[in-house]
């Protein structure tokens, strides 16, 4: 349940209330909210007279659901903004890590020669190999700042663990919580009280409900922007790295009011099935891509397979922006 308590009731009524109704607890956005979980059919007696409005959920999707808030939220990404009825897809390239000054330069202006305006690369990397490139760490975080005040790109990275989320916080404009953190409440609520956007990635083993759980965690802490990111479920195939969830895609555009961003780069785990899927996802009238570039995929460190050269990011963005228009959305 959700209640919107009367304007006139103030921050210490508020929580007096909450504290008074143990299974609640105040949002502070736009508006002063108490909620709870799906237990509370009905407003308790001693609120009643607070009250200005409410609504009942048959689950704990709440804050993100259509029926508390039909249209979809808009979200600022710098100078550009998705959701909302902006009807913009942006497309987020850069590599998959943060290698090295000059990698990240030459991925920094050809975003810029393309009139794109957000980077991604990754700093911690959550491999499944202590082997591997475990990338930059903060080394990384700086050198995206340094592309940041540069080039006048928004940058996005991955938060592996709530050890390290607050530099993650303070260098990023975006902050990425991965497939593999999704359920690290550390992090999550460590997002929930900042205003940066936040994009939080469905794990390769999670339900669309325990997806959308994962963003109130977020809401519910006073952060309104949030950003669904679908990346590939796992399934018994093997041909490919995931399983890419349209249909799980389209289920989250009926039911949730939050903007919605694909990776197929993760999903397909190869570069020749990137372009496909992502002019399957623009076709859908999604709010962005998430696509992996590397001016030399042969010799990346970390997803080798997967990124494209910078040749075929800049033919697919050429190709992609027919298949939005023909949607009705601009690509950005």
């Amino acid at each position: 349940m959700i209640i919107h308590l009367k304007s006139t009731v103030d921050q210490v009524l508020a929580e007096t209330l909450a504290k008074d109704n143990k299974a609640f607890h105040i949002v502070y956005n736009n508006k002063q909210v108490l909620i709870t979980g799906s237990g509370t059919k009905e407003v308790p007696e001693n609120l009643e007279i607070y009250t200005e409005d409410f609504w009942v959920f048959p689950n704990d999707m709440q804050l993100s659901s259509r029926r508390y808030q039909n249209q979809k939220r808009e979200i600022n990404f710098g100078k550009v903004t998705i959701g909302g009825n902006t009807n913009n897809t942006i497309l987020i390239g850069g590599p998959c890590s943060v290698e090295s000054e000059e990698q990240i330069r030459s991925a920094s202006e050809l975003l810029v020669k393309l009139g794109l305006t957000t980077l991604r690369g990754g700093c911690y990397k959550p491999r499944t190999s202590p082997y591997s490139f475990q990338g930059l760490g903060l080394e990384g975080l700086k050198l995206l700042a340094k592309m940041r005040d540069e080039y006048g790109l928004n940058v996005i990275t991955e938060a592996r663990d709530a050890t390290h989320i607050d530099e993650i916080i303070e260098y990023t404009d975006v902050i990425q919580v991965g497939a593999k953190a999704m359920y690290d409440q550390g992090i999550l609520r460590a997002c929930s009280k900042i205003k940066k956007p936040v994009l939080i990635k469905r794990g390769f083993g999670t339900t669309l409900q325990e997806f959308v759980q994962a963003a109130e965690f977020v809401l519910s802490g006073g952060n309104e922007n949030v950003v669904l990111c679908e990346r590939g479920i796992r399934t018994f195939e093997t041909g490919t790295r995931f399983t890419l969830d349209l249909c799980g895609v389209a289920w989250l555009q009926e039911h949730t009011n939050l903007p919605i961003i694909l990776d197929p780069s993760h999903a397909m785990g190869y570069a020749y099935g990137v372009p496909g899927l992502s002019k399957a996802c623009v076709a859908m009238g999604i709010d962005g891509l998430l696509i992996e570039s590397h001016p030399n995929p042969k010799i990346a460190k970390s997803d080798a397979s997967q990124q494209l050269n910078f040749e075929e990011f800049e033919n697919l963005l050429n190709q992609l922006r027919p298949v939005a228009q023909s949607v009705g959305y601009n690509m950005i």
